[in-house]
């Protein structure tokens, strides 16, 4: 479900908190501290939720750590990524090659054959 939370924001001005859907939609979008001071006041349950998140904030070094960790993850499917596209690639080339190969052979074949036939006529004229 998609659910537009500036648009939701408008419809709420002016407009207690009334459901857990509206609790949960405003725990999303409203920032202004009246707001969240209603939204803790009806349902306390997001209290802890804002205590964490400011906590959070406050932790530096713990949020760096949350971006190291995704960076991590990135940077791994980055490579796996770059992994796969190697893969392709040395498949296609070794395709070509084994196309060229099988070309230089035949080209082979045919001075073989030529050869013989020019020995042949040699051999013919003495």
């Amino acid at each position: 479900m998609f659910i537009p939370l500036d648009i939701f924001r408008k419809s709420m001005e002016n407009k207690p908190i009334g459901t857990p859907l509206e609790a949960w939609l405003a725990f999303l979008s409203f920032t202004s501290p009246e707001r969240i001071e209603e939204l803790i006041t009806s349902y306390p349950q997001f209290k802890a939720m804002y205590q964490e998140i400011y906590e959070l904030c406050l932790n530096t070094e713990k949020v760096m750590n949350v971006y190291s960790k995704e960076l991590e993850i990135l940077d791994r499917n980055t490579v796996l990524y770059m992994i796969d596209e190697m893969q392709e690639e040395i498949e296609r080339k070794d395709l070509e090659l084994a196309q060229k190969d099988h070309a230089l052979l035949r080209q082979q074949q045919e001075i073989l054959e030529l050869k013989s036939r020019l020995a042949a006529l040699q051999e013919a004229e003495n």
